[in-house]
């Protein structure tokens, strides 16, 4: 408890309303398995209080989350059971957005930041998702390592959006990410808060019996059309990437140069992530 306490801070800014800050603002909220294990267990635990009727789901610090703890053991100590054998980390990814979509009570993603990588589809796992304007969204593994365990792309974006994104691994920003599809709307970063809130406390009116009813009618809509078949196709394509010799080098890299500066020489020819060019004055 004591650990979970730590990673994440669970609180009740309104009648209603329950809100879970990511809470390891050192790592930029790098997810480790015990931060996603306890993500899971306090969005379970509101689904079943009739108190609650809708979550929150941020970041403390400079961003909501820059993607897997690739520092961390993810293999060890997983917070659910997911079959194993190859690819099994993508299913486990996987498994957890569908544990979060399938929730009775409707969950907000209050993004800003770096919402990148395994952060993004902690974020895509949201029923709606509200952007501050300094946001930056995107999948850089796909330069060397694979595309997404959890390909929401085609989906929550136009198709050209998704093609753009897989084939470069840039980020994009508050507006593009309103127009492309993958935020509701966008908020100055010191109006995030209070806009996420009333949002949140408007979705708070309606009872939950009749609101679960509501969510599930768009999800079993997008499932009809193929949804939830293709993100589970997408898990296969991503273990197949694994086994690429690319991506079978750049891992390689981790153990000999450790993760930051595997992770520089990956963005270093785009010029952007850790190695874009500083404002002068800028100390991040």
């Amino acid at each position: 408890m004591a650990q979970e306490e730590r990673v994440l801070l669970v609180d009740r800014p309104a009648p209603w309303v329950q809100r879970l800050t990511l809470n390891r603002p050192d790592k930029r909220n790098a997810l480790n398995n015990a931060l996603r294990g306890a993500i899971l267990d306090a969005l379970q635990a509101g689904d079943r209080d009739p108190d609650i009727r809708v979550s929150i789901l941020r970041g403390a610090g400079p961003c909501f989350s820059s993607g897997y703890d690739l520092g961390s053991n993810l293999f060890k100590d997983q917070p659910f059971v997911t079959a194993g054998g190859d690819g099994q980390w993508a299913r486990h990814v996987l498994d957890g957005a569908c544990m979060i979509w399938d929730l009775a009570k409707p969950v907000i993603g209050q993004v800003h930041g770096y919402c990148l990588a395994g952060g993004s589809e902690l974020a895509a796992a949201c029923d709606l998702v509200y952007v501050a304007d300094d946001v930056q969204m995107g999948y850089p593994p796909v330069r060397l390592m694979s595309p997404p365990d959890n390909q929401f792309h085609p989906w929550f974006l136009h198709m050209r959006h998704a093609m753009e994104m897989m084939l470069t691994g840039d980020a994009y920003g508050a507006d593009d990410l309103v127009r492309m599809g993958f935020a509701n709307r966008a908020f100055a970063r010191a109006e995030l808060d209070d806009a996420v809130l009333a949002i949140a406390e408007r979705i708070a009116k309606i009872p939950s019996d009749l609101q679960q009813l509501n969510k599930r009618s768009v999800h079993r809509a997008m499932e009809v059309m193929g949804m939830r078949a293709a993100l589970r196709a997408g898990t296969e394509i991503q273990a197949l990437a694994f086994h690429q010799p690319s991506s079978r080098a750049y891992r390689a890299q981790f153990a000999e140069k450790g993760v930051s500066a595997s992770l520089s020489e990956r963005d270093r020819a785009f010029g952007d992530y850790r190695t874009r060019a500083k404002p002068q004055g800028d100390a991040t």
